[in-house]
């Protein structure tokens, strides 16, 4: 059996994965496109020689990036959706029976085809009359909106390398502020805390120079190097611990209790943000 080797950017760890069958190989005009089947995580797509997805674990990290913002929105009813090629934060947002409008900026549209094609399951919300999918950078798209009348901007980036860089700068997370409504909240990866204390730590502060609020949660998710992963998030000054939409949507490991213990408790969020944590 071949085997498939994952450096993983900004990880002193190397992961090794059997390779039971190349489903497909190839390169769009921003990088490298590839799916494999493993005898234990099923498909996995890898861009750039870095896994995104896995049938067997995705809806770990899709839930739990999507359902802390809309559960903390009273009454989600248009997001944007920033990279996430494979479709599973857009599945997850359209499981909000009060969504109207969900805006899919992915900058690689090979991504999306490559997802339906092997992950059907994954990317089942793509096609959705309620989704406008827009093949373009994301900063650009919120950069050029005009109205605060979006609810929730979720960034399912690729690591913070390369052309997702853009969706990381001040200007950036100006744009975002602007374009949410008042109780509107903003959520994006950071990578873990284990492998990259010092990028959570920057993407924390930057935030606060532009939200009045800003907070850090987690989960573990065995995909990814590091495993402990943080997901920052951003309002204007609503907090993202209560739950104020209480609507019910099926989910495999999302819960409210599962919201509320996920975020970092206080007196260790400050120590972190005072760089006093020494792991």
């Amino acid at each position: 059996m071949i085997k498939f080797t994952e450096r993983a950017p900004y990880a002193p760890v190397e992961y090794l994965y059997d390779v039971e069958e190349i489903l497909y190989k190839g390169k769009s005009a921003f990088q490298d496109i590839m799916v494999i089947r493993n005898p234990y995580y099923g498909k996995m797509l890898i861009l750039d020689d870095v896994v995104q997805i896995t049938e067997r674990d995705e809806f770990f990290y899709h839930e739990m990036l999507t359902h802390v913002v809309m559960h903390a929105h009273p009454n989600p009813k248009k997001v944007i959706v920033i990279g996430g090629g494979d479709g599973g934060v857009v599945r997850e947002v359209l499981k909000h029976k009060t969504i109207e409008k969900v805006y899919f900026v992915e900058i690689d549209e090979e991504v999306i085809n490559i997802s339906k094609r092997f992950f059907p399951s994954v990317c089942s919300g793509v096609d959705d009359p309620r989704v406008e999918i827009k093949i373009m950078d994301g900063a650009d798209f919120i950069a050029k909106r005009k109205a605060a009348d979006i609810d929730a901007v979720i960034i399912d980036s690729t690591d913070i390398i390369g052309f997702a860089r853009s969706l990381f700068t001040p200007e950036f997370f100006t744009s975002v502020r602007n374009c949410l409504t008042d109780p509107g909240l903003f959520v994006t990866h950071t990578e873990s805390l284990h492998f990259h204390k010092d990028m959570v730590i920057e993407i924390q502060e930057a935030l606060k120079n532009v939200f009045p609020l800003v907070d850090l949660y987690t989960t573990a998710i065995a995909t990814y190097p590091g495993n402990w992963w943080a997901f920052a998030v951003a309002s204007k000054g609503e907090s993202p611990r209560e739950i104020r939409n209480k609507g019910k949507i099926k989910a495999k490991y999302y819960s409210h209790e599962v919201h509320q213990q996920s975020f970092m408790p206080r007196s260790l969020y400050e120590r972190l943000m005072k760089r006093e944590l020494e792991w």
